[in-house]
């Protein structure tokens, strides 16, 4: 079976990752040692560029294929934001969340800061894209993206998930990307699609 070493920590995306890779007989596991390699500075302004950045830089520390990805939320009333800053939305603007909110997570003060600005937007559309990029010894083989539309609620429902996906409404299932199994969110997520597309590419990326 192949293998793919994820360069990530995050085990939302890791168990995205794998349920992925079980439809093509793919395994795909976290890189070994990641925590020990420096990470590279992900100052590209597309996803594009950061997905290669990553699997370019952290495929110099392995003869493995390396898989790396970069993603996050579009929002189109905040003019595509927060975009390839998702992870870090409400730290670029110095957000606090309110005084009597105990310590929250990065996700949840994130879509708390989403909703703040959001409100009494009627426009709720947004989608999620996500880019892959496939390298070996510092060398990108082939990238891939995925996106799925969307729109953003004005609170936060279901529990699964992680990022924005309790804010993001699917209207062709009437739940949240937080309401759904793992299976259907494989269906139907940017990182599934961009998955299913990269599967493909693989038997003539390594013949």
């Amino acid at each position: 079976m192949l293998t793919l070493c994820a360069a990530t920590t995050n085990p939302g995306k890791l168990r995205d990752f794998s349920v992925a890779a079980a439809e093509g007989e793919v395994a795909v596991e976290p890189l070994p040692g990641l925590k020990e390699i420096p990470a590279p500075d992900e100052n590209e302004p597309t996803f594009a560029g950061n997905a290669r950045l990553k699997a370019e830089h952290y495929s110099r520390f392995t003869n493995e294929l390396v898989l790396a990805d970069d993603s996050g939320l579009e929002v189109d009333a905040l003019n595509g934001q927060p975009g390839v800053r998702s992870a870090r939305f409400a730290e670029d603007a110095g957000y606090e969340s309110p005084a009597a909110t105990p310590a929250l997570s990065t996700d949840a003060r994130n879509n708390l800061y989403l909703l703040d600005r959001m409100r009494d937007i009627p426009n709720r559309t947004a989608r999620y894209h996500c880019v892959l990029a496939l390298a070996r010894n510092g060398s990108v083989l082939v990238t891939t993206d995925g996106s799925v539309d969307g729109e953003i609620l004005d609170a936060p429902r279901g529990t699964g998930g992680f990022g924005y996906d309790p804010l993001f409404w699917l209207p062709q299932l009437g739940l949240t990307m937080a309401e759904i199994t793992r299976e259907e969110k494989h269906a139907l997520s940017h990182r599934g699609r961009a998955f299913r597309a990269l599967l493909a590419e693989l038997p003539s990326i390594l013949r």
